[in-house]
């Protein structure tokens, strides 16, 4: 079966725009949430991890007519990086560059690839609603029309000029490792050569009202296994991946690879709306299915990092819930005993719908620096959640990194990265 690998990365964060500076706030290690400046947040905990006001595309704000929100521009800023970087794009003009207008393409595609072999598989948790609560309080856009809350793969896939399989996963907080699941078994199953992938979310008035409502807010920051947790903070931004067919990839002379899309496995728990199932049953079901599709061995002690060939790091679901943190660590702990943790979300937060293409964007990084950032610090560890968080940098000790993304409903999915094949 031919390899999935990862040819092209593109973000936009609360670290800022594109994936250097991604890459620096991963070492820097030094972030925390504001207030959200939006002055109907009638709310006890306001508070979320923003993308900074300079680095905010300036639109497009239609495509094709209809008007695209905060989450759509996200999507486009991400995949506009990633396509250019694994050298997809088409030459610079007036119809595929950044500033190109609302109708412009499609064709933003270049590198001889065959549009009807290019896919998208984007994920969002809320998508466009910014547009939809700016109508509900008299803050329609300017052109007045009305828009569907999940556009973005379609956005995505008529400004490329994508004309394989556009579609767009909304299963909570798992989605964008869903669908990066979902680009794989498109290569896979030969229904396409390159699959543009990931996430993007952005600050939903209602789903951090909800949030508040749940008491699931932290007051002060995201702080995945600590003592003092009480609940998450929520991020926004956009993080995508070029997945490409390794055949594909060597026939069009591709330079940079980060690394695979090695495993992947999915699962329920079947068991409650919100909680995750206290046993950790299905978690790890979605973990060792990953592992052993990956072919690093899932057999209970024998993952850990300590060979070139094994995990080298895990980036774990942790959200900073009392909950998912607790069962996440045990499981952790019997199935990958010792291998070192990076909290994604300790970083930017929990940025629901593209967490999992966060997780994945960071995994491939440290693939392909070969080293291991520091976490950043969140006071002291729970007891019950004796997984490693190293506070410092670190070479990269295995070949593999293990990635989770869980969800409401009960929706686990779990992702293996590995180090490109020389």
């Amino acid at each position: 079966m031919d390899d999935v690998l990862v040819t092209g990365l593109g973000a936009l964060s609360p670290l800022g725009a594109g994936v250097d500076a991604f890459w620096r706030g991963m070492h820097a290690a030094d972030t925390g949430p504001t207030r959200v400046p939006d002055p109907l947040a009638h709310m006890d905990h306001p508070l979320m991890y923003l993308v900074p006001e300079a680095d905010l595309p300036d639109g497009p704000p239609e495509r094709d007519g209809l008007p695209l929100g905060r989450g759509s521009q996200f999507a486009l800023a991400a995949v506009r990086e990633a396509v250019a970087d694994a050298g997809l794009a088409a030459p610079p003009g007036p119809d595929t560059g950044p500033d190109a207008g609302p109708d412009a393409g499609p064709g933003a595609l270049g590198g001889g690839v065959d549009p009807r072999r290019v896919a998208v598989a984007l994920s969002t948790g809320m998508g466009d609603t910014d547009l939809h609560e700016g109508w509900w309080t008299g803050e329609a856009p300017a052109s007045g029309r009305w828009a569907p809350a999940f556009p973005l793969a379609s956005v995505v896939g008529g400004w490329l000029g994508a004309q394989g399989v556009n579609t767009c996963v909304s299963n909570a907080c798992a989605a964008s490792g869903y669908a990066l699941s979902v680009g794989a078994d498109l290569i896979r199953s030969d229904e396409a050569d390159v699959v543009i992938a990931g996430g993007a979310e952005a600050y939903s008035r209602v789903a951090l009202a909800c949030f508040n409502r749940l008491g699931a807010i932290d007051p002060e920051r995201c702080r995945p296994f600590a003592v003092e947790r009480r609940g998450t903070v929520f991020g926004e931004g956009a993080a995508v991946l070029v997945l490409e067919s390794a055949t594909h990839a060597r026939a069009r002379g591709v330079r940079t690879v980060y690394g695979r899309l090695a495993g992947a496995g999915w699962s329920c728990d079947a068991y409650h709306a919100t909680a995750p199932e206290p046993s950790g049953e299905q978690i790890e079901r979605a973990m060792r299915e990953a592992l052993r599709e990956a072919g690093t061995g899932a057999e209970v002690g024998t993952v850990s990092g300590t060979g070139s060939g094994g995990l080298g790091f895990v980036i774990p679901h942790g959200t900073g819930t009392e909950l998912n943190d607790v069962v996440e660590s045990r499981v952790l702990g019997a199935l990958t005993p010792r291998t070192p943790l990076y909290s994604v979300k300790a970083l930017i937060g929990h940025t629901g719908g593209a967490a999992g293409a966060f997780a994945a964007l960071a995994a491939s990084l440290v693939l392909h620096h070969k080293t291991l950032p520091p976490n950043v610090p969140v006071g002291e560890r729970d007891p019950e959640c004796g997984v490693p968080l190293p506070s410092g940098s670190a070479p990269m000790t295995g070949a593999y990194g293990l990635v989770n993304a869980y969800a409401f409903g009960g929706n686990n999915i779990s992702l293996v990265f590995g180090e490109a094949a020389a």
